[in-house]
């Protein structure tokens, strides 16, 4: 259920090179090229679903493998305290339509955030 035109769906099958720090068997984790914070890796499932509630409608156990996944990460970079986010939706500062979660650490994240 991937979609050619779909960024991240190019990365996951290895067409487009990214710095990947993780890979399970539903999710690939690489870090963002715009990073915000010291660690800011997005975290994203390997088949295509536009949005976060997509996903938990279409795939339930790979949304809970994003968490599972960005929680490793965080542990493997040696962070006790990150921030996870989900965009979804334009409005929301969605720009890329395949769920992905970022997970970033290493600076003091304010609230609300922005």
């Amino acid at each position: 259920m991937n979609d050619n035109d779909c960024l991240f769906c190019r990365i996951v099958a290895g067409e487009i090179p990214a710095e990947t720090v993780r890979v399970t068997e539903r999710t690939v984790a690489f870090r963002d090229i715009n990073a915000q914070a010291p660690l800011h890796v997005l975290v994203v499932p390997k088949d295509h679903y536009a949005d976060a509630a997509a996903l938990a409608a279409g795939d339930p156990a790979a949304s809970a493998e994003l968490v599972t996944t960005a929680a490793a990460v965080a542990a493997a970079e040696g962070y006790d305290d990150y921030r996870l986010v989900l965009n979804t939706g334009a409005g929301a500062g969605q720009t890329v339509f395949h769920t992905h979660l970022h997970v970033l650490a290493g600076r003091p994240l304010s609230w609300p955030p922005g």
